[in-house]
């Protein structure tokens, strides 16, 4: 993957002054390796107008030089934000950002003592919108990972059958994406069957799948340190007239939602026309979650597709597009795309086949 890491790093500091601050410290991992590459699980940055310093113990100095050569590394032993602030107070920055969503109080207390003259300034987000518009590069590595997540439904579909187990099916799934290439799973690999797919984050369990259940497969992996994610729902050798109906509703607010995104569409409104599907057919209340969610570095990140989001789309954008009916004690339905937000409309990038009707196996 081309390294577009400079331009992130400019567009980083024009936000850090754009907020009246002198610099700003990043210490959540994913922002972290956004910015700088680095994956060590130990560290954190600071930004300024001049300077990219990335902080961290013995450990990671030969991963630093490797991951993120163009960074300034500073090797520290213990109270890795207090030599933070140390630095903070010795260049002579009078507001300094922090996000307070990932800073603890702990690590908030060691910059403030090591910097008594330093106002520290909560600064939420400002990585994470630079984040939500993805470049060519990022692009590519979402392909790949969603190429990955494919070939793994693929044959998890040919799995499916009566005394199959959840948790069987889950593993096999993983392991079939990191035989391929994968880094990891992008997320808690979700198989969830009859009663089971009526909960929208299950845990993929002991339960064996039987005629009749409903199955509902969300999966994603992660290459070159990005998500897929993907959700495909199937029946096992029959189907109930209520479960045909209810995936019939779902596809089409799925199809109807996902058909709408493009650069300037209101996120909430989309929310609201996939929703207005399922509603106007009498399952208001078994649709409880949000239409969807962005990806990248993260499986969920901005923008977010939900009631109350006024944000609009803009090209560069990769969103997960995901309405589902959950109905107790019987089973649901959650069919999912992944979508890029191009120029002039959107590319789906999952390439799992969603039939109109109940796919029975």
């Amino acid at each position: 993957m081309t390294d577009t890491r400079a331009p992130r790093l400019d567009r980083l500091r024009q936000a850090i002054s754009e907020a009246g601050l002198d610099g700003l410290v990043v210490s959540a991992p994913a922002n972290i390796f956004y910015l700088s590459g680095f994956r060590g699980s130990a560290g954190a940055l600071l930004v300024t107008s001049d300077r990219a310093l990335l902080f961290s113990d013995f450990r990671y100095r030969l991963q630093a030089a490797r991951q993120a050569p163009d960074w300034e590394f500073v090797e520290v032993p213990r109270r890795l934000f207090a030599r933070l602030g140390e630095t903070a107070a010795e260049a002579g920055l009078q507001r300094l950002g922090f996000d307070p969503a990932h800073l603890t109080c702990q690590r908030r207390e060691q910059l403030a003592g090591a910097a008594p003259n330093v106002e520290l300034m909560p600064a939420d987000g400002l990585v994470e919108e630079l984040r939500a518009v993805k470049s060519a590069d990022e692009l590519e590595a979402i392909r790949a990972a969603v190429a990955l997540s494919d070939q793994a439904m693929a044959r998890l579909v040919e799995l499916l059958r009566p005394g199959a187990v959840e948790r069987d099916l889950a593993l096999e799934a993983e392991f079939l994406m990191r035989r391929a290439g994968a880094e990891a799973v992008a997320f808690d690999l979700i198989i969830a069957s009859g009663p089971n797919s009526a909960l929208p984050h299950a845990e993929s369990g002991e339960r064996k799948l039987a005629p009749g259940d409903l199955v509902v497969m969300d999966i994603g992996a992660r290459k070159a340190g990005y998500c897929s994610d993907m959700t495909r729902t199937y029946a096992v050798g029959e189907a109930s007239a209520q479960a045909r109906e209810i995936y019939r509703i779902v596809y089409q607010a799925q199809r109807a939602a996902a058909a709408e995104v493009r650069p300037g569409a209101v996120c909430r409104e989309l929310d609201r026309l996939a929703r207005s599907v399922i509603e106007n057919a009498g399952f208001a209340e078994y649709f409880g979650h949000g239409l969807g969610h962005g990806v990248g570095v993260e499986v969920h990140e901005a923008p977010r597709l939900g009631k109350e989001e006024e944000r609009r789309l803009v090209a560069g954008n990769v969103v997960t597009v995901e309405p589902g009916i959950y109905l107790p004690e019987v089973g649901g339905v959650r069919l999912e795309d992944l979508l890029a937000v191009t120029e002039d409309g959107a590319e789906t990038l999952t390439r799992s086949p969603m039939p109109p009707e109940l796919p029975i196996v």
